[in-house]
Parts: C-alpha cells; sequence; structure tokens
C-alpha cells in the first residue's frame, strides 16, 4: 500500500504523519486516538474477511476486529472513497469525534489514512444495534423488558444532552435512528455517527442549513421541507426511537396494514385517548409494565413528537423526565392490561 518515494508520491507513512501531526496540533491532548497504518487494520480484520462485515451503510462498511497492541476488539469503519474529499474532511472527522468523551457515545480508537483509503477505528458494541432487539426477532432473542427500554431511551437522551450542551463545539446529530443506537455487553446505549456536523456558531444560531443525511420516518417536518437541521430536528428523531422502543413497532414498515404502515400517524390519535394507550405497548412486553409508567413515556414521546420545532422540549428537559421513568417503575404495580 505504501508508494515509492521516487513517484513523488505521499507514502502511507508520511501521510500518516501529517494527518497524526495536524491531529496533534489541533486536537492538543484531547485528541487521544492513535493513527494506525493500513497493514495494521488489515490484520485486525483478517484482510477485511467479508466473514467479520457487521454493519453496512452510508458511509462505508463496518468489520470486527482485534487490535493486538491493546489486545482489545474492535470496529474498523473503512469510509466510501466515493464519499471521501480528502485529508480535510477526514480530519474533520477525527478532530470532532476524537476529543468528544461520554459514556453513551461510541468511543473512536484510532484512525488511518492511506492514499484513498480512510478508517476509523471505535470500541466494539458487543450487542449490536437497538434495531436488532426490537424488530423481527428470532427466537433464540428475548425481547427488551419494561426496564431496560426506558434505561436505554435515558441513555441516548443524555448522549444527545452531552452533543448539544457540553461539547465544544456544540454537535447536532445528523442520523439519530435506532440502527445508530448501539449496545454494549450490559446492554447501555452509545450513539454512533455523530461527527462532524456542528451547530453553526455564528449570531447564536443552532442550526446547519445544508442538507445532511437522515433517514426516512426519522426526520422531523422541517427538516423535511427545509432541510435545515437543529437541536429540535434531534429531539424529534429521538421522539420516533423512543416511541419504537414503546412500541416494538418500526418507524415506516411496509408489511404492515396501510393504515399502521407509519408508526407516528398510527399512534397519534391512540396517543390523545387515555384509555386507548396501552393499545400502543410492544405485545412482546405482554403488560410487563407500570401503565402509570407507559402512560408518561407516551406523554413525553408526543411532546417530542409536535409538529412545531419551537414547542418540543429541550433534551435536557427530556433527561430529567427519563431518570425518573428509568428508576421509578420498579416500584410500582405492574399493568393488568389483557392480551
Amino acid at each position: 500500500m505504501t508508494q515509492d518515494a521516487e513517484n513523488g508520491m505521499p507514502t502511507e507513512n508520511s501521510t500518516q504523519k501529517m494527518v497524526a501531526n495536524e491531529v496533534l496540533k489541533h486536537g492538543n491532548s484531547e485528541v487521544v486516538a492513535k493513527a494506525y497504518t493500513f497493514h495494521d487494520l488489515a490484520h485486525a480484520t483478517e484482510n477485511f474477511n467479508p466473514d467479520l462485515l457487521i454493519g453496512k451503510g452510508g458511509f462505508g462498511r463496518v468489520y470486527k476486529g482485534h487490535l493486538g497492541d491493546k489486545n482489545q476488539v474492535v470496529a474498523v469503519k473503512q469510509l466510501d472513497m466515493i464519499k471521501v474529499q480528502g485529508n480535510r474532511e477526514f480530519l474533520a472527522e477525527v478532530l470532532t469525534i476524537g476529543r468528544v468523551h461520554h459514556p453513551n457515545l461510541v468511543n473512536l480508537i484510532g484512525y488511518c489514512v492511506n492514499g484513498h483509503q480512510r478508517l476509523l477505528v471505535y470500541e466494539y458494541m458487543a450487542n449490536g444495534s437497538l434495531e436488532e432487539h426490537l424488530f423481527d426477532l428470532d427466537e433464540k432473542k428475548t425481547p427488551l423488558d419494561w426496564h431496560t427500554r426506558m434505561k436505554i431511551a435515558k441513555g441516548v437522551a443524555k448522549g444527545l444532552e452531552y452533543l448539544h450542551n457540553m461539547a465544544d463545539p456544540p454537535i447536532i446529530y445528523r442520523d439519530l435512528k435506532s440502527l445508530n443506537v448501539l449496545l454494549d455487553g450490559d446492554m447501555n446505549p452509545k450513539l454512533s455517527d455523530y461527527g462532524p456536523i456542528k451547530i453553526r456558531q455564528k449570531e447564536g444560531e443552532d442550526h446547519i442549513s445544508t442538507r445532511v443525511m437522515e433517514t426516512y420516518g426519522y426526520s422531523s417536518p422541517e427538516y423535511a421541507t427545509t432541510g435545515e437541521l437543529t437541536t429540535k430536528s434531534n429531539v424529534y428523531s429521538f421522539g420516533v426511537v423512543f416511541l419504537e422502543l414503546i412500541s416494538g413497532r418500526r418507524v415506516v414498515d411496509n408489511k404492515r396494514p396501510t393504515e399502521e404502515q407509519n408508526l407516528i400517524i398510527w399512534a397519534k390519535p391512540l396517543l390523545k385517548e387515555h384509555a386507548k394507550i396501552p393499545m400502543v405497548a410492544d405485545p412482546l412486553l405482554k403488560g410487563n409494565y407500570p401503565l402509570k409508567c407507559l402512560h408518561q413515556a407516551v406523554a413525553i414521546a408526543s411532546m417530542c413528537l409536535q409538529e412545531e420545532a419551537s414547542t418540543r422540549p429541550y433534551i435536557s428537559d427530556v433527561v430529567v423526565a427519563l431518570e425518573y421513568l428509568a428508576t421509578a417503575q420498579d416500584d410500582q404495580e405492574p399493568s393488568n392490561v389483557d392480551e
């Protein structure tokens, strides 16, 4: 993979050093990600063995790997070369996510630049994505219980809260969906793919007006019409994920009857009628949830899913509400909903 120095092309090592120096110069001690060679990561993934492929998305492929220097299982993300514009864009990604650290964000361990190749190394999340634990479960997977669902919701909200209010500069999450919520060995949620879209710092604005990738069904009404992504857009997307957690339904499911294919359209009328709220709960819960907490959960989801962005709560307020739901239900009486 190394170019011959005689032809004037940079070698892998020289490119790596350039990027590493830029990271160190701009990131100071905050950026702890390590520079790896392409050979290191090819070895870690058995030459990007298809059997080790654990994810595939709009930005590239993700492989399970093993880093010998750290004796650590990792996820190696090989970015799509067509969508990589050069060292500056990649450097922005490394600088952004390399200085962001929170228990509910997937940690960046390292990176690699080699010719047109761009790779990122993340901590490995043993339980995969939230999507895998909510939809189309096989017999080997136990449905998530109510407590775990509320714990996951709280963790997702806390990850967003950190990005919006504590990251420097603040970050707007570009594609919040259940597929991008990853779960560690203890089912703690962590947000993935959260860089490098940042909040504009001009005149107090907290939005991005250029279109970025968002998944249909999870995007807010204003994003769908204007392409403007804001912190309140993130709150809407959170509301969608939270409603998926409560209901066990995909936000868009073409296998269901026409009137039930869009989760938001189907659920909104039910959420307005007190007696019908139990109809929204995932049947796989078999009524094992505190009815009072179910009502509170759907109330939070409804607030997040308001059509007007200005009427949605801030994510910090959502975190406060979920702190109660993630702990209080153990002390409540379970529902007696008939199956």
